[in-house]
């Protein structure tokens, strides 16, 4: 983890993924074999987490558009056969799926919907994902608007899904595909 961080703080990169958040991908990970996915690398601070978690011969393949913070997180991972780091759009992953477990940013603007994510997840599979706000009501209100992300996955029939506090100001979406 040390390593990811200095990378990330060399590289400019401050907004990576919270540590709490990190420790709830490590968990999950540690459940899963096959095939594991990230969209949005950053500086590879999540796929760190994620590859701490992973036991036996599973592999982690992890999307980021910036080929500069894709070439930090590339430096992380070098000599570890089984993380692979690609300059490029999240839909590049989508023919080497189904994954196991797969790890997307709620916070990117541009953040994939339920519909897009459904058929890359496996049976069973885990989709987390994370910088939601906490919120106590329903439906989900963020910044006086609804929350129309967390909300379309916390009521897809296609998958079971909690939203989960990290931290007092953090919480995370966790849903599993049926």
């Amino acid at each position: 983890m040390a390593r990811a961080f200095d990378v990330s703080r060399r590289a400019g990169y401050v907004s990576f993924c919270r540590n709490e958040t990190g420790r709830l991908l490590a968990m999950l990970a540690a459940t899963r074999g096959g095939v594991m996915a990230e969209f949005g690398t950053g500086c590879g601070v999540g796929t760190a987490w994620l590859r701490s978690g992973v036991r036996g011969a599973a592999h982690i393949l992890t999307a980021e558009l910036d080929e500069k913070l894709a070439g930090a997180a590339a430096e992380i991972f070098v000599d570890d056969p089984q993380v692979e780091v690609l300059a490029a759009d999240w839909s590049t992953l989508g023919s080497k799926g189904p994954f196991s477990l797969l790890f997307l940013d709620s916070g990117d603007p541009g953040s994939v919907g339920v519909d897009q994510i459904a058929d890359l997840v496996e049976p069973g599979g885990i989709v987390v994902l994370d910088d939601f706000v906490p919120c106590e009501m329903w439906p989900p209100i963020t910044y006086g608007r609804v929350d129309t992300l967390r909300e379309q996955w916390l009521t897809d029939e296609r998958f079971t899904a909690v939203e989960v506090m990290v931290a007092s100001d953090a919480s995370a979406v966790v849903a599993t595909r049926r």
